[in-house]
């Protein structure tokens, strides 16, 4: 559940990841009487926050942290309906007001469930934001160490084509996955 999770807002989040570069309108640069050829790059963000080493850490940390309230949750929903089938078993044999007591009780156990439920989603969603957040920061900065020292003229996100000659999300990758191994 919590990978789902995780994926879904990964391509959402990935919008966030800013188009890095276009310092001074490179498209809207003259070209002097030699044509100059263009140096653009693309980055797949949703490939790097799937794919690169600190993302898959970041999700491994997280399921770490939230399995077990999940694990809580689940067999907490289980007793609950243990409760209610026993006492849809039970009913036609108690007294009028011990089945009004139980019924009272699965509600107030079941709004609680609910309650708790809501706080594991925003706990867990506040979490990949932060975690998404963290990733997205060091993407953009090796794009824009990538930018300058390979001397792009633009690098995109998110586009809905691009080709593999300007595709440059394994060079993204490799380096997030360096600078977490020597850290």
């Amino acid at each position: 559940m919590i990978t789902r999770v995780f994926q879904s807002l990964t391509k959402s989040l990935s919008h966030a990841l800013l188009v890095v570069a276009a310092l001074g309108g490179a498209l809207a640069v003259s070209v002097p009487a030699q044509a100059q050829e263009l140096k653009i790059g693309y980055v797949n963000s949703e490939r790097v926050l799937r794919d690169a080493t600190p993302a898959k850490a970041a999700l491994a940390r997280m399921e770490a942290d939230f399995v077990k309230r999940d694990k809580d949750l689940n067999d907490q929903a289980a007793k609950l309906k243990g409760a209610a089938d026993k006492l849809e078993k039970d009913a036609p044999t108690l007294s009028e007001g011990e089945k009004n007591r139980r019924q009272r009780e699965l509600v107030e156990n079941d709004r609680d469930l609910q309650r708790k439920r809501r706080e594991f989603q925003e706990d867990l969603n506040q979490r990949r934001n932060e975690e998404t957040a963290a990733i997205v920061e060091r993407a953009n900065k090796v794009i824009k160490q990538i930018f300058e020292t390979e001397k792009y003229d633009l690098i995109l996100q998110d586009v809905v084509f691009a080709g593999p000659r300007v595709d440059i999300t394994d060079k993204v990758i490799k380096a997030l996955n360096a600078a977490a191994g020597s850290k």
